[in-house]
């Protein structure tokens, strides 16, 4: 199977875990049966706006959807037989540090479920731990020769927080840190995962404000035998509307980007109203589909206006 994907790819982000156990749900580390059930009700209504995006007008075929085993209860099957591309993650929740969820057992639960994607995060900064980052590579690298001697697709969901020097050097600003050391790290690490050999698919990084770096980023997943296919879709970092829309026209008219992977920019506002109870589950479904729809409109638009 050669490497890359081809063909758009808009998908619809949900594999959160820690954080919907945690953050939305005010749960400890030990939950009981009720409460898994309480999440992955959640988990089916952010679905549910995929469905009705699908009847909205979504191509299925172009459509997909990130979620996890833990609480995604029947989601992956029904997306699956919709015909949406499903991804879902390997990693451990919640961790700086890349492991693998179910150990080495990991193989056995990617063939169950049979994704059309296996997704990892990695948080990944070249100037950061070098231990770390070295310890990460060689489970990676693992993951890479299964998933392709397997004949499975790779999708790599790169995040580059900033060290204490880095931030330092643009006197504490993100935005700045963003704009003026993201792009070239993103890059560096991109490279670094290269030279140890690991090979991915779809490259799911975070949004740049320019397009030149959006055009850097595409050469440097390319570079190399054989990569002439790799692609990247456009991260959403739980943004506001209006910066995940910059991100897009960013990306749209580049050769190399094939769509997104958003998540807690489409569905933060709607879940949050149906569980405070100020909207009920339809409302909710129809917020999401809205806003994935408008995602994939503004992705579009500024892909054929260039």
């Amino acid at each position: 199977m050669s490497l890359g994907y081809d063909g758009k790819l808009y998908i619809l982000a949900f594999d959160h875990r820690g954080s919907f156990q945690k953050k939305w749900f005010g749960l400890g580390d030990e939950i009981t049966q009720e409460d898994t059930d309480r999440i992955t009700d959640a988990k089916t209504l952010i679905y549910e706006g995929l469905e009705l995006a699908l009847s909205e007008g979504a191509e299925p075929s172009i459509t997909g959807a990130l979620v996890d085993e833990q609480f995604g209860g029947d989601v992956p099957q029904r997306a699956k037989a919709h015909g949406i591309k499903l991804a879902m993650p390997v990693e451990k929740s919640g961790q700086n540090e890349f492991d693998f969820q179910y150990g080495d057992d990991f193989g056995a639960h990617i063939l169950e479920f049979d994704p059309d994607f296996s997704k990892v995060l990695v948080r990944y900064n070249p100037g950061g731990d070098s231990a770390m980052n070295e310890q990460q590579l060689e489970r990676l690298l693992r993951l890479s020769n299964w998933l392709h001697e397997h004949n499975r697709k790779f999708l790599f969901e790169l995040l580059v927080p900033a060290t204490d020097e880095q931030l330092a050097a643009v006197d504490g600003d993100a935005e700045r840190y963003d704009t003026e050391l993201r792009p070239e790290l993103m890059r560096l690490a991109i490279e670094a995962v290269q030279n140890f050999t690991i090979e991915v698919d779809i490259w799911k990084i975070e949004g740049v404000d320019r397009r030149e770096d959006c055009e850097m980023l595409v050469e440097q997943a390319r570079s190399g035998d054989g990569r002439e296919g790799v692609v990247c879709v456009v991260l959403g970092r739980g943004a506001s509307i209006e910066k995940v829309e910059q991100w897009l026209q960013a990306a749209a008219p580049v050769d190399g980007f094939v769509g997104f992977a958003i998540g807690r920019s489409i569905w933060w506002d709607a879940l949050k109203g149906f569980l405070d109870g100020s909207i009920d589950r339809q409302t909710a479904a129809g917020q999401i589909a809205d806003n994935y729809l408008h995602f994939i409109n503004v992705y579009e638009r500024q892909a054929v206006s260039q």
